[in-house]
């Protein structure tokens, strides 16, 4: 067409030229016949007089050129149009050919695969795979019908010639975010799905494994006579029933890939996969591999890294070997392992943890040639948390499990020699051992602030929130992570169990339009090994939900707790506590003779739960029942403690409340300290938790 339209600029002028020339002609001939003609015949301008016919030969044949030229054009541009058209067909039709035969099929097989059997050609349509021979993993595979064009590539990874699986798909956009596998996002999922049942939630999480619950790991597993427990993470509960660490089995959750187009919604987790940049403004998140995925609302629940201590971290490469610093499933297997290969094990941390891990041990020297060691700076063990009476006893307590306990032990350095780990004391003492559980608390994880652009508090540490746990218009904090303003209590930071579910539970709730605050106190449950009193009946194997984490020794500062806590300490004590229990405040203690159900292990078969946090609920104490009994006056130095209630006072204000051998009346507790009041006599306070009745 462009060639016919350039041909007719060059010809139009010669045209134009000679139709006026044959009309002038037509005029000039009238004018010498003495008129102009009214009508005059077509045949007259092309057969006209001599003056007119020449050129009008010479027009007519530039039309007929044109038109010659014309068609001549058009035939060689359909015929070529045609010829490209099946040169493109043949290419296409040829390219399964050629990629069959110049790409390798991926896993490479050992044996080369049986050919597959003759069949009828197949039509030849573009969308039809041609039948060249698959590599697949069986040889019958070769019978099985071919896929589409497409598929085999979306598996196929060129730089490896391993077997692996299809590379995950991660959806691009999800409306609720979680960043942290741990306790507070797993709360946080349920909190909104409950609310929202078509919520679709993604947890991106750096371990290699779903939500689980960290109180076994430093007790209940550790008593498992299963020899593949490491493998199995399933324990007894003080109820006698089993279960995994897990919160919930693989089936519970959707994968990444059908997460949008689930149409009930659901919980996907991406695991393995650490969250590296956080784009406020943009709401999208980067990972690890470069993978983006933006949210609408997203939870931040990056819990905590367990802390070292810097003598052992500036001792060098092998004392770092023979270090553990306990947190994860990892650490639980490989403690596991090193208990069973060494002649000596030193815990370093008189806290909950390093309590735990070392009656744990403890009980295992028994069964075979070990010593476990545990030291700490304190006076006795828990002696941050505890009033001095109490830690001295639960001291004594550690030491009849089988522990070494060195107390108000100052690391000076550690140095590896001889095989062996020398920690040397400030005060001249020198302990040898082969490996060290350095369990001195944790470290907020806020890896996420500077990118994200998010305020860390300077003085508790983690991600700082208000008291809706919010950090920004879409952007909550939950865990051990997050530094909120407690409307009882001010701000604060708190790194246990119950508070990761309670703060979890609240977050979701408010990411749904809750619009709550924090007040919860939250509480912890340690308590030593379960045995009826004076009962031939125990329970043989004993099981613990345990959980823990180092004291904060600054008044300001709230105590670093535990939730859900069972504590081989002693043969028959268990406790609980909520608030700030810090052994730096003036306490009040009042005690009575405990009985056979006054145990830990008798109110959980009461409850008829295992996990203390399980049953916890929101619920307050409105009109609670007091005993009629007098109260006992406050104990200070006793040599046995059967049951009771220790109060810890700040400007004569109740701020915390433990428990001792006193259960299920954690809702009386935590309406004592909801209510901030001073009280002139704390033996009629004793009275509402009924530690008199028999």
């Amino acid at each position: 067409m462009l060639k016919c339209r350039t041909v007719w600029k060059k010809l139009a002028p010669l045209a134009r030229a000679s139709s006026t020339l044959c009309r002038q002609n037509v005029r000039r001939t009238g004018i010498n016949n003495g008129k102009i003609p009214s009508c005059v015949p077509a045949g007259h301008m092309s057969t006209g007089p001599a003056g007119g016919g020449r050129d009008n030969q010479l027009y007519f044949l530039l039309v007929g050129v044109t038109c010659l030229g014309g068609g001549v054009y058009a035939y060689r541009t359909v015929k070529g149009d045609n010829q490209r058209y099946q040169e493109r067909i043949d290419e296409i039709s040829s390219r399964p050919h050629k990629q069959a035969t110049e790409e390798p099929a991926i896993p490479v097989q050992s044996e080369p695969p049986e050919p597959a059997p003759p069949s009828e050609p197949p039509p030849a349509e573009l969308t039809e795979t041609p039948p060249a021979p698959v590599v697949e993993s069986e040889p019958t595979a070769a019978a099985a019908p071919a896929a589409e064009p497409t598929a085999p590539q979306l598996e196929v990874v060129a730089e490896s010639g391993d077997s692996a699986p299809a590379p995950l798909q991660f959806p691009s956009h999800t409306p609720y975010l979680l960043i942290g596998g741990g306790t507070a996002s797993f709360a946080a999922a349920r909190s909104i799905r409950a609310r929202d049942p078509g919520a679709k939630v993604l947890i991106v999480t750096d371990e290699p494994v779903p939500p689980y619950m960290r109180p076994p790991l430093s007790k209940e597993l550790w008593f498992s006579d299963d020899p593949s427990v490491t493998e199995t993470l399933r324990f007894k509960q003080w109820n006698g029933k089993e279960r995994s660490i897990y919160f919930q089995p693989p089936s519970f959750y959707i994968s990444a890939e059908e997460l949008d187009g689930a149409e009930n919604g659901g919980v996907a987790i991406l695991t393995g996969k650490k969250v590296v940049h956080m784009d406020v403004r943009g709401n999208k998140i980067k990972l690890d591999d470069n993978t983006e995925i933006s949210y609408d609302k997203c939870l931040i629940a990056t819990g905590g890294v367990p802390r070292s201590l810097q003598v052992i971290e500036r001792a060098g490469e092998e004392v770092m070997k023979r270090t553990t610093l306990f947190r994860k499933v990892e650490d639980f297997k490989s403690l596991d392992k090193v208990s069973r290969s060494v002649k000596s094990i030193t815990i370093i941390g008189g806290g909950f943890l390093g309590s735990e891990l070392a009656c744990a041990l403890g009980r295992r020297s028994t069964e075979c040639d070990l010593e476990v060691i545990q030291m700490f700076p304190e006076k006795g063990n828990m002696g941050k948390v505890l009033p001095e009476y109490l830690s001295n006893w639960t001291t004594d307590k550690v030491k009849k499990e089988g522990v070494k306990v060195i107390s108000e032990a100052l690391v000076k350095s550690v140095v590896c020699k001889d095989e062996k780990l020398e920690i040397q004391l400030k005060d001249g003492r020198l302990v040898k051992t082969d490996h060290i559980v350095a369990a001195v608390g944790l470290e907020p994880n806020v890896d996420l602030a500077k990118s994200a652009g998010l305020e860390v508090d300077s003085d508790f540490g983690g991600f700082r929130v208000n008291a809706e746990l919010q950090a920004r218009s879409n952007i909550w904090v939950a865990g051990d992570a997050a530094c909120f303003y407690d409307i009882r209590l001010g701000r604060r930071r708190v790194e246990h169990h119950d508070h990761a579910v309670v703060s979890g539970r609240l977050a979701g709730e408010n990411m749904t339009g809750a619009n709550k605050p924090y007040w919860h106190q939250s509480m912890f449950w340690p308590s030593c090994k379960v045995e009826e009193i004076k009962s031939s009946a125990d329970c043989g194997e004993t099981a613990c939900c345990s959980q823990s984490f180092e004291s904060n020794a600054s008044l300001n500062m709230l105590p670093i707790l535990t939730v859900s806590h069972r504590s081989d300490l002693g043969p028959d004590v268990g406790y609980e506590a909520i608030g700030i229990v810090d052994s730096s405040l003036p306490t009040v203690g009042v005690f009575a003779k405990a009985t056979a159900k006054d145990t830990p292990k008798a109110a959980t078969e009461k409850s008829g739960t295992g996990i203390r946090s399980e049953s916890e609920t929101e619920d307050t104490a409105v009109s609670p029942v007091a005993s009629p009994s007098p109260a006992a006056p406050a104990v200070g130095q006793k040599d046995e403690y059967g049951k009771g209630v220790i109060f810890y006072l700040r400007d004569k204000v109740v701020v915390g409340i433990i428990l001792w051998n006193v259960f299920n009346r954690m809702p009386v507790a935590r309406k004592i300290i909801k209510d901030g009041e001073q009280h002139v006599d704390l033996n009629e306070v004793a009275k509402l938790f009924n530690i008199h009745d028999d």
